[in-house]
């Protein structure tokens, strides 16, 4: 035993309570706008269909349509491995687990779209439409054959179409509350905002249906699309953004990236529109900084690039969809836009391809860290809650199985949980 260190100090006691007195106001702001992650699943994509378009069976329609599209243009895992370029120790696990998941849930998120996909009606023909689609979502989660997610993309808050959106958005939730309540996975998508006072608004409309019907405070909560340049720079100079997630009041579940529009607005002409143009970039870094810690998702947009007709024609839209998938996962934007059945099974691969090819490092990494082995990598705490979010996400989708995950790292599906996320226990979807 080595000689004992005497402890010595100079101030009073009561310094650190003066500091402590003059944060408080602090502490409680930054618990606030800073909760962190809510630790629910975050689906892979998000698939809107046009609400005429919405029935009973489009979510099984839609599975059937990209198997049938896999069958013909990629029938055996060395060839769906060959067109994406997928290592060929990935592509037998890769490759089944697409056509499960096809089979099982081939749309983890759906949006019955009243806004650009639908376009004006005449107001019996969208209120019929409203109802009708409460009533098949209500339906849907009564039989089980519900997406995790659904709801709808109402018209947005500008002065042409704000009526017809404030009505739409009520006679959808009317259905579903008198349909038997509000399901779990309920999502909501405002479109176009520009200005942090249209997320007001919208708070204000899901406030007064929650004090008509009796509901929780805080039980609506919604997406907000990011399809304008005013949304990301405010003409004061400041990131608009940031003020609309304050402007939900917590209620933001999500900032969703519209690409073409976004495009549009900033003036890149139609044959650059992309998802990887240095303009989109500039913005959904914009909205990724504005967002971390706020438990406010990022979303990434699609492409419009179809892979239908010829089999080399469909590769090289499969190809493009891959690429850009595997891209914007390796940016940290873990959703994205689909907007055809063709293009579930190049969704799948990629994101199953990112998460099983990363599966053995994130393991042990994480396995050193809690055992305190050391290594190769020095990780600390903020990397240990990085690399659970990573695998619980591997396994909410379906690219992981929890068996092999507990095997790798000896921690159980509650320990992942407690790492990634204080917050985290919500919905969650265990794949077998």
């Amino acid at each position: 035993m080595g000689q004992q260190e005497k402890v010595a100090t100079s101030l009073a006691g009561t310094v650190g309570e003066e500091i402590s007195a003059s944060l408080t106001s602090v502490d409680a702001e930054l618990a606030r706008r800073y909760p962190g992650d809510p630790g629910t699943r975050q689906p892979v994509h998000t698939v809107y269909v046009p609400a005429d378009a919405f029935t009973a069976t489009t979510l099984r329609a839609w599975g059937d349509q990209a198997l049938a599209a896999l069958d013909e243009h990629a029938p055996d895992a060395s060839a769906l491995a060959e067109v994406l370029g997928i290592p060929q120790e990935l592509a037998e696990p890769v490759h089944d687990r697409v056509r499960a998941k096809l089979e099982r849930e081939p749309v983890e998120d759906l949006r019955i779209d009243f806004e650009d996909g639908y376009g004006p009606r005449p107001d019996a023909e969208e209120d019929e439409a409203a109802a009708r689609a409460a009533r098949l979502v209500a339906e849907a989660y009564a039989d089980g054959t519900a997406a995790p997610y659904m709801g709808i993309r109402m018209k947005c808050m500008e002065a042409a179409v704000r009526d017809r959106g404030i009505r739409t958005t009520d006679i959808f939730l009317t259905g579903l509350v008198r349909a038997g309540g509000l399901p779990e996975g309920l999502v909501l998508t405002l479109p176009k905002v520009t200005y942090p006072e249209q997320v007001t608004a919208f708070v204000r409309l899901l406030e007064a249906f929650e004090e008509t019907h009796g509901l929780p405070s805080g039980r609506l909560g919604f997406e907000i699309q990011i399809e304008t340049s005013q949304s990301i720079l405010a003409a004061d100079g400041t990131a608009a953004v940031a003020r609309m997630i304050d402007a939900a009041r917590g209620r933001a579940t999500g900032l969703h990236y519209g690409t073409f529009d976004y495009s549009a607005c900033v003036g890149v002409s139609p044959a650059y529109q992309a998802s990887d143009h240095p303009a989109a970039d500039h913005a959904k870094a914009v909205m990724q900084v504005a967002a971390a810690g706020t438990g406010v998702r990022v979303c990434d947009g699609s492409t419009n690039v179809l892979p239908v007709g010829p089999t080399q024609q469909v590769h090289d839209a499969w190809r493009l969809h891959h690429g850009l998938t595997r891209r914007a996962l390796a940016r940290a934007y873990y959703q994205g836009w689909d907007m055809h059945p063709g293009h579930l099974p190049t969704r799948y691969a990629a994101v199953y391809s990112f998460y099983r090819e990363g599966l053995g490092q994130a393991a042990s990494r994480l396995a050193a860290y809690v055992a305190k082995a050391g290594g190769d990598v020095m990780d600390e705490p903020a990397t240990a809650k990085a690399l659970s979010g990573y695998l619980l996400r591997g396994v909410d989708c379906g690219a992981l199985d929890t068996a092999e995950v507990e095997a790798l790292t000896g921690l159980t599906r509650a320990d992942l949980d407690g790492f990634a996320s204080p917050r985290r226990g919500g919905l969650t979807v265990t794949a077998p």
